[in-house]
């Protein structure tokens, strides 16, 4: 075990900060859907996405919570010496889920909200690349 936490240290790392990320975000909009449902209207009322914005909600909600699990799981299997293959799953939907946000925020031409999801990107490709056979 104590290995498999050296060996996978940064990974782990990366694992856990995509959980969070993810985890809370999708705690959130199941939390307060109505509040996130009313402001993504908004925010989406120009862009040609504005009459799917229920629809598409629920598809980053499901990708986000799933991209959770995955790399939850996935960390233990990890320290258990179990393999990555969760967590490479995880890793991917996280990097899947992060340019749906992009694609979301270009449509609504909120450039300073797209480049913030960079900021995220960054780590969750990198977990990709470590998580790579």
């Amino acid at each position: 075990m104590i290995e498999s936490i050296l060996r996978y240290a940064t990974e782990l790392l990366l694992l856990l900060f995509v959980i969070i990320t993810f985890l809370q975000s999708g705690i959130d909009k199941l939390v307060d859907w109505g509040g996130n449902l009313g402001w993504l209207k908004g925010h989406f009322a120009k862009s040609p996405l504005k009459g799917v914005v229920p629809l598409l909600l629920v598809i980053v909600l499901i990708m986000e919570l799933a991209a959770a699990i995955l790399c939850a799981i996935g960390f233990f299997q990890i320290i258990i010496g179990s393999g990555t293959t969760l967590a490479f799953y995880g890793a991917i939907l996280s990097c899947i889920s992060l340019l749906m946000l992009l694609f979301g925020q270009r449509m609504a031409k909120d450039y300073a909200g797209a480049m913030t999801i960079a900021v995220y990107f960054v780590p969750a490709i990198f977990l990709v690349f470590l998580l790579q056979a």
